[in-house]
């Protein structure tokens, strides 16, 4: 039941309706930042050397493993995304060069799939699954896509779009 207390952590589960509300929020205003860029400006990197479309496959990235640890954590198993501060700088820095291969086609594909897979995953969520106090790098409830969403906008008024 959303909402009651975890049995595991002993913190307040997360609102089941309410997160996945938050997550679908935070996808419009994202695709909202972007909706009318060109192909040549959704790849172009100028974006503090990134382009649009590496910020889309980072977030896809994370979003698939958000998606997991909802799935492993609702298991009764433990995050396995704990990282410290220079693991998570390593592993953004190794997964977004990765990625750089990635079509525009790919990463808008990425980035549709993976949401979809982490609001099945927070739909079939457990009690256990929805307590934010298991969750590691890959928080529950994340305003990483906000932040992103936030850079977008600032390079498109940069740009003076």
């Amino acid at each position: 039941m959303p909402g009651a207390p975890s049995h595991s952590g002993g913190t307040m589960a997360e609102d089941r309706e309410e997160l996945l509300r938050h997550y679908r929020a935070m996808r419009e205003e994202l695709l909202a930042a972007i909706a009318d860029l060109s192909d040549a400006l959704l790849t172009e990197p100028s974006l503090d050397g990134w382009s649009v479309k590496d910020h889309l496959a980072h977030l896809a990235v994370w979003d698939d493993i958000r998606a997991s640890e909802v799935v492993r954590i609702s298991a009764g198993h433990d995050s396995a995304w704990r990282m410290t501060g220079d693991q998570d700088a390593v592993f953004s820095a190794l997964a977004t060069d990765l990625q750089r291969a990635w079509s525009l086609e790919q990463a808008r594909w990425e980035l549709e799939t993976s949401r979809r897979r982490l609001l099945d995953a927070i739909s079939s969520a457990t009690v256990r699954g929805l307590d934010p106090s298991l969750y590691g790098e890959a928080g529950l409830r994340s305003l990483h896509e906000a932040q992103h969403t936030g850079w977008i906008r600032q390079w498109r008024t940069g740009k003076g779009m």
